[in-house]
């Protein structure tokens, strides 16, 4: 199949008009709907006269999309070896990427874009001026063909050499089943879960208590709801409830996220495919694969399942913490098997046994002092001055309980294993996991040493890369400086690029 030339500068498919005016719609309602609502329900207007305003908002959203759709151009200069994109409608954006920089070319598609027949290409780049460049509307044949030329064939612009399309017949070689998306659903993420949940139902009471005030009709009934309904029998009755709903939303999450989920072998990389409204399609190089991660729980170890986490080099620090996660590519619910395998792919071997580096016992002494004595200390001086406390004292000695084991289990998992070519942090309490780097790609080493260490001779360690950093603390400092040295000499003479 021929590739589409990219060298004249084209516009989006003309499905992005309307693209562009439903989000721009979406954006506009999910601000002003729930005030605007309250507003005509207190002065009873005709649900006409909404009708009316969110149709006017679609009109300007119509309008807006058009002029940016016009404006809205993307090419490669092949001399320069640049993506260029221009856009914008009051302000002008003119976008030059070095094709060098570009380091991951994410294919998705929205719902919305699945019913409309187009995809949106995202193009991530490297360095401390990141941003990502979207273009959100374009049909599947021409987003594949630009997303191979930006990614592994720049220098074919300049000689009018066609490109071969292989991407969308790549045969998968992972491919995860629903029964182990259930199981993997079933047993992991249950923070992330239980933030959801938490912030959901905050949403809602906040809602409500909107509501009440805009009838000017609060008068503390969900409080007084809540003291009244708080007992020992609701309470065991409503634990196993928030369980059940807890492990149905992340059944639920996973399954979103990652139906269909498969993985495909394109000449030297992988291409990653998921998602059951919003499809996403990521290509993946290894050498790109900053720090190589996996993951696993008591529970994943008995059904054999690892989860996998491969963190690409992000922008800096001008980037949020989402767009760094979005940066790193999670493989869920992998076997043994498919695990070794991601990983030779990844790091081109699977790491050998190395030597073993243990923290010292005083790993404990801060993590015990701030996060088990001094809660106890408080809870003490309340449980001797006032009789609110004093019900819960089972929970505070369950909590020091708890929260000893846990800082124990933390510290006995602490450890790097260093080989000749691989370096692996492993650390976790419930989910273990262990972070795989490649010395070479080690971009800055930071070892100190506290001055009321220096009798102890313990130290720690930081391991810079553009994905994140390594962590070892509480180690030998003579070994960590001999490590130190070793590493500093692998990154000097080592003649392979991070990136």
């Amino acid at each position: 199949m021929i590739s589409k030339d990219f060298i004249q500068p084209q516009r989006q498919s003309v499905a992005g008009i309307l693209i562009t005016a439903i989000h721009l719609l979406r954006l506009a309602v999910k601000v002003i709907i729930f005030p605007l609502v309250l507003l005509f329900i207190k002065i009873k207007a005709n649900v006409f006269y909404l009708m009316l305003i969110i149709a006017t908002l679609f009109i300007l959203s119509v309008i807006y999309a058009y002029f940016y759709f016009i404006k809205f151009t993307f090419h490669i200069n092949a001399s320069k070896q640049e993506f260029i994109v221009d856009k914008g409608v009051f302000n002008r954006t003119h976008l030059g990427i070095p094709l060098e920089k570009i380091q991951q070319v994410n294919i998705d598609q929205t719902l919305v874009q699945k019913i409309i027949g187009v995809y949106s290409v995202k193009i991530d780049t490297a360095g401390a001026e990141s941003k990502e460049v979207s273009i959100g509307a374009i049909d599947e044949e021409l987003a594949y063909n630009l997303k191979q030329q930006l990614l592994q064939n720049p220098i074919l612009h300049q000689e009018n050499i066609p490109v071969q399309n292989e991407d969308i017949n790549t045969s998968a070689f992972i491919k995860i089943s629903p029964l182990t998306l259930l199981k993997t659903g079933l047993t992991s993420n249950y923070g992330q879960s239980l933030l959801l949940l938490c912030g959901f139902i905050y949403a809602i009471v906040h809602y409500i208590k909107e509501v009440l005030k805009a009838f000017n009709n609060d008068k503390g009934q969900i409080e007084h709801f809540m003291n009244s309904s708080l007992t020992l029998f609701s309470i065991s009755f409503l634990i196993p409830i928030v369980l059940l709903i807890l492990l149905a939303t992340n059944v639920i999450r996973t399954f979103i996220k990652y139906f269909d989920f498969e993985i495909s072998r394109h000449n030297h990389s992988l291409l990653i495919s998921s998602g059951l409204f919003a499809k996403k399609n990521t290509l993946i190089t290894p050498n790109k694969v900053q720090i190589t991660t996996y993951n696993q729980n008591y529970f994943q170890r008995k059904m054999k399942l690892f989860n996998l986490e491969l963190k690409q080099a992000h922008g800096g620090h001008d980037q949020s913490d989402k767009e760094k996660r979005n940066a790193n590519l999670i493989l869920p619910g992998c076997s043994p098997v498919e695990k070794d395998d991601i990983i030779k792919l990844i790091l081109s071997q699977l790491p050998a046994n190395g030597k073993v580096y243990k923290p010292n016992f005083r790993f404990l002494n801060l993590p015990i002092f701030f996060k088990i004595i001094i809660p106890l200390v408080v809870y003490t001086i309340l449980y001797l001055n006032t009789d609110v406390v004093k019900p819960f004292l089972l929970a505070a000695i369950l909590y020091a309980l708890i929260g000893i084991t846990m800082l124990y289990i933390s510290y006995k998992n602490h450890q790097i294993t260093v080989t000749d070519e691989f370096i692996i942090k492993q650390s976790g309490i419930w989910d273990i996991t262990h972070e795989i780097i490649t010395p070479h790609k080690i971009q800055t080493i930071a070892a100190f040493q506290y001055p009321w260490h220096k009798g102890l001779d313990i130290g720690h360690v930081n391991l810079h890369t553009a994905a994140g950093t390594i962590h070892f603390k509480f180690g030998n400092y003579t070994q960590i400086k001999k490590l130190v040295n070793w590493w500093l000499f692998q990154v000097e003479s080592s003649n392979q690029n991070w990136m």
